[in-house]
């Protein structure tokens, strides 16, 4: 047994350095037979923080088992939850500790995110770049997306995965929903292992094409859950990026009561379909409208995808009005700079809120005085305009623009 463990061993490394690099770290580890644990740190932040930076290290070694190592490290003013996913990543890459895990103390949780919460901004932040991470929420999205898919080179997945569940126990990451997307099935169910035992409020599944594989990212959550004793809901969000996953929409859409909302990603359809993807959305417009049809028609929520190019804001701005127009309720960004307008884009407008305001007390009248023809002007209202005009006032009162009723 020695004899095969000494063979599986090798040198591993992890992370990243140099003038370019800020809060990460790059670590280097070969594991020896016997001398103990050699650090060789190098920090311009040394005389502050080195000797804890090498108590971390022997902490973070002793939890994988590892006994017998030297161990440089080159640290670009990494937190602590960096430095010690980068550790995990270079051991487990030498061949050790492959059934350990070293985690950083936890946060306490927020509060559970609602199935229904106001999505209308989630900000995407690179699973293997760490230094987005941490000031993330001053950019007040309504959630920010931990990815694991096509923001990650394929050599980083097992970094990523170590530093996105590290991320979710140590940062505290304000109003903002959870959320991670994972990697296309089967490889996403590894990344599933890693991060739900740390309670993300939601999970993007990528490249959905029908039910079955939502029934399967569904089924492994909720074996995790009972695994670790989880009670909070973990809300799913498929992503549909082909024609096959458009024309299944309704059965992904229905296929789990934890799906929470249902998106598209439009730079993988037009791909299928083999045309350009344009600013106008001319290509993509039936996949939109028929994603957001599925949507409602299941109960959940359509949320439109990003924007690409971050320096035409009056182009997103327009594409958000459309896609509030066509029924969804929010999109993805890209970079910090699209928050305000996508919030925007998707905000009612003063007049729309004071013509909620007019069915309503309208309505309100009418059934006091126990009328059952409701009428605005020349207009008449039914129950579901009154319905409507509820939820735009309720959306307004969400985000301050009406003060709430009691």
């Amino acid at each position: 047994m020695a004899n095969a463990e000494a063979q599986t061993k090798r040198v591993g490394e992890a992370g990243h350095w140099g003038k370019d690099v800020r809060s990460d770290a790059h670590v280097w580890i070969e594991p020896r037979d016997r001398g103990g644990i050699d650090i060789v740190l190098e920090s311009r932040v040394k005389p502050y923080y080195g000797e804890a930076i090498r108590n971390q290290t022997e902490s973070v070694l002793q939890a994988l088992a590892v006994a017998h190592a030297q161990v440089l490290i080159h640290d670009e003013g990494a937190l602590p939850f960096v430095i010690a996913a980068r550790i995990e990543t270079a051991v487990k890459r030498a061949g050790l500790a492959k059934d350990k895990n070293a985690l950083p103390a936890a946060n306490p949780l927020p509060e559970p995110s609602a199935r229904d919460r106001m999505r209308r901004s989630r900000l995407y932040l690179p699973g293997s770049e760490p230094k987005y991470f941490v000031n993330a929420l001053l950019h007040r999205p309504d959630a920010i997306i931990l990815d694991l898919e096509d923001s990650v080179h394929t050599s980083e997945k097992d970094a990523a995965r170590l530093l996105v569940r590290n991320a979710l126990r140590a940062i505290d990451f304000g109003g903002c929903e959870r959320m991670v997307r994972i990697n296309q099935l089967p490889l996403g169910l590894e990344d599933l292992d890693e991060v739900i035992p740390e309670c993300p409020d939601l999970i993007l599944i990528p490249k959905v094409e029908g039910p079955n594989q939502v029934m399967e990212a569904g089924q492994r959550i909720e074996q995790l859950k009972m695994r670790h004793d989880l009670k909070r809901p973990i809300w799913m969000m498929p992503i549909l990026e082909s024609a096959v996953g458009i024309e299944n929409a309704y059965k992904i859409a229905s296929a789990s009561a934890q799906i929470a909302a249902l998106t598209i990603g439009l730079e993988d359809y037009t791909a299928d379909l083999g045309v350009p993807k344009t600013v106008l959305g001319t290509e993509s417009l039936f996949a939109r409208q028929r994603l957001v049809n599925a949507a409602r028609g299941a109960g959940v929520q359509a949320i439109d995808s990003v924007f690409g190019d971050v320096g035409d804001m009056e182009g997103l701005r327009c594409w958000g009005l459309n896609a509030r127009a066509l029924g969804f309720e929010g999109m993805g960004c890209v970079h910090p700079m699209q928050i305000p307008v996508v919030h925007q884009a998707f905000a009612p407008t003063q007049l729309e809120v004071e013509k909620a305001l007019r069915i309503v007390a309208a309505f309100n009248e009418a059934q006091e005085k126990g009328l059952a023809v409701v009428s605005l002007g020349s207009k008449m209202i039914d129950p579901p305009v009154v319905q409507r005009a509820l939820k735009l006032i309720a959306r307004a009162e969400s985000i301050g623009l009406v003060t709430k009723t009691a």
